[in-house]
């Protein structure tokens, strides 16, 4: 085997495997869990041996059939075959029993080979193949979840197909522009309106794989329907990687994205309306897979904005941010998906006090929620510490308006403290209810790739510099700046002595003699019932503001979701169709004419002209 052939094994090896698990009914994650383990093998090789190519000219076509092992794709190879290996792993026990368990292990395998098509892929063509067939897939998982998952799996096809004819016409307009679908020969500054037309095309297909506002609908819709574990493989992990990594390679690669130009400009519109938005319809649900594909789309929006700002240390945020976000947000899925099976449900209002029965979950999805909310030491703070001064820095390119991008970033984060907030009180604290009274921890093959991910966590937040930006980020953006003063390592021991501080001063108040009393009120004595509180209503008040109230109101009805906007649309145009052909003569007659007096019309102007 020459070393070029392990790029074409990445892609071959899980999608042949895939197709044999269909036609199995026994030892599938066996077979799926060693197919995962080899290429995550090979694919670590590959990412150690970067600069790899496997080429095969189709001249009749115009085709070249390469791939190619850049500093990104090979990250985005290793990625891809990393969280495969981490969801097949923690699916051993999830998904036991499961009626359709063949197809959905065939389709992950087969998700795994077309991902790593597309981000090893050098031709537009092949690209497009590749990412076709990723939504093929990803529309067969979300539909495992049964008939209530066919109208959210139908809705994402739609969507996903849609933003992929669109990419269609953008290569198109590439080919007519360069001649050519080698990425690698293609080169277009964004001052021309095909060029541009051509970018946007491309950018609607990596916004709707990613999951960005406005192509966003698909994920909320599939959180309530699909396993969790595909909430977690697809939206968390792969379709962000692959989404992301798409728009990387157009504004750095294909297209020339200049910093405060129209299409910069654009990025960070739709990345702070993306952040701001889906964080506050994130902040009021009460089902906690919900809320957590609201997070998954919030969090796009700090990529695009980091590589909206068109400055390297930005660039190199939103690239650090998509890998962090996966690490996080399937370690959060994951632990959703262990709390729903062992307590029975993933309802807010039903859950409570489970910290003191599923304590691995819990500091699990704990270290995940600060993770998220941007809190250091953490990986998530690192990121969008990057993207923040990408933004600041775009003040010394120009004049501009970078203080908005600024606040919508550091707004978002907020809130999405404060929901993760909300989501750990009523999940983990308090009183543990009757209803989830006989929940347990789940079992070692769940805990570990939970495990793992926190760990992640921790390590790429605390050893950020001299690990993922080093060995990862580096070598595709490199940056040589950061403003203040950032020591990781130190800001950890310091925390941990506050902690252990904290816990010192708790354990020695609670040795004090003391005496308890029941509690009243105007005599009247309150039963431990009436004490309970719960955090789910914690930001309902949220809703009744004259500002947030008609946005949440509008929600609801769907106002803001494109699919239902262009399904009224369509059937509005069929039903202005079927009045327009009612089968009456005197009616087609009065079209013919009026057909005819356009005709007439277009004429006689152009006579006039010539």
């Amino acid at each position: 085997m020459t070393t070029g052939n392990a790029l074409l094994i990445t892609i071959i090896l899980p999608i042949i495997a895939g197709l044999m698990v269909f036609g199995l009914r026994r030892r599938v994650f066996g077979i799926s869990i060693f197919i995962s383990l080899v290429n995550l093998v090979i694919s670590f090789l590959v990412f150690l041996n970067g600069g790899l190519k496997w080429n095969m000219d189709l001249y009749e076509l115009g085709i070249g059939l390469g791939l190619r092992s850049g500093n990104l794709s090979s990250l985005a190879l290793l990625a891809v075959a990393f969280f495969t290996f981490i969801v097949i792993l923690y699916s051993h026990k999830f998904m036991e029993r499961h009626e359709r368990l063949s197809e959905y292990y065939g389709n992950i395998l087969v998700t795994l080979g077309v991902a790593s098509g597309v981000v090893l892929s050098t031709d537009l063509v092949m690209l497009l193949v590749f990412w076709g067939i990723s939504g093929l897939t990803l529309y067969n998982l979300i539909n495992i979840g049964g008939p209530k998952a066919s109208e959210a799996a139908k809705k994402t096809f739609i969507i996903l197909g849609a933003t992929d004819a669109l990419m269609i016409f953008g290569i198109a307009i590439v080919w007519f522009l360069t001649g050519t679908f080698a990425m690698d020969f293609i080169k277009l500054p964004l001052n021309g309106a095909l060029p541009i037309i051509a970018y946007f095309t491309l950018l609607s297909g990596a916004l709707a794989k990613a999951g960005a506002i406005p192509f966003h609908t698909w994920i909320p819709d599939s959180a309530e329907a699909a396993p969790v574990t595909v909430m977690a493989y697809l939206p968390a992990s792969l379709d962000k990687i692959l989404g992301i990594y798409l728009l990387a390679r157009i504004s750095l690669d294909l297209f020339v994205v200049v910093p405060n130009s129209l299409i910069s400009l654009v990025l960070l519109i739709i990345g702070s309306i993306t952040v701001v938005i889906a964080v506050l319809a994130a902040l009021v649900q009460h089902n906690l897979k919900k809320l957590l594909s609201f997070h998954a789309v919030s969090q796009v929006g700090y990529m695009v904005m980091g590589i909206g700002t068109g400055i390297p240390v930005g660039i190199a945020g939103g690239l650090f941010h998509m890998i962090n976000h996966a690490i996080y947000k399937c370690c959060l899925f994951l632990g959703g998906g262990s709390v729903e099976k062992h307590a029975g449900t993933a309802e807010l209002d039903k859950l409570g006090g489970l910290g003191r029965v599923m304590p691995i979950t819990f500091i699990t999805m704990f270290i995940a929620a600060l993770s998220i909310s941007g809190i250091p030491p953490f990986n998530g703070f690192v990121s969008k510490w990057m993207i923040y001064q990408g933004v600041i820095a775009l003040a010394k390119e120009g004049p501009g308006v970078w203080m908005i991008w600024l606040a919508a970033a550091m707004f978002g984060s907020a809130l999405t403290l404060a929901s993760f907030v909300k989501l750990i009180n009523a999940t983990f604290l308090g009183r543990i209810k009757e209803s989830v009274s006989r929940a347990s921890e789940a079992p070692s093959s769940m805990l570990w790739p939970m495990g793992i991910l926190a760990a992640l966590c921790v390590v790429f937040g605390v050893f950020a510099f001299p690990l993922p930006l080093q060995y990862f980020i580096l070598p595709i953006i490199p940056f040589t700046f950061f403003s203040g003063s950032w020591s990781p390592v130190l800001a950890s021991i310091l925390i941990i002595i506050g902690l252990a501080l904290g816990f010192g001063v708790y354990y020695i108040g609670r040795v004090r003699p003391s005496r308890v009393s029941p509690v009243f009120t105007g005599g009247e004595l309150l039963s431990d019932e009436k004490l309970k509180v719960s955090g789910v209503r914690f930001y309902d008040t949220i809703k009744n503001l004259d500002v947030i109230k008609q946005f949440y109101e509008e929600s609801e009805a769907r106002a803001y979701d494109m699919y239902e906007q262009l399904k009224r649309f369509t059937f509005w145009m069929s039903d202005f169709f079927k009045w327009m052909h009612n089968g009456l003569l005197h009616t087609y007659l009065a079209w013919c004419l009026l057909g005819l007096v356009i005709l007439l019309f277009v004429f006689f102007q152009g006579s006039l002209k010539w």
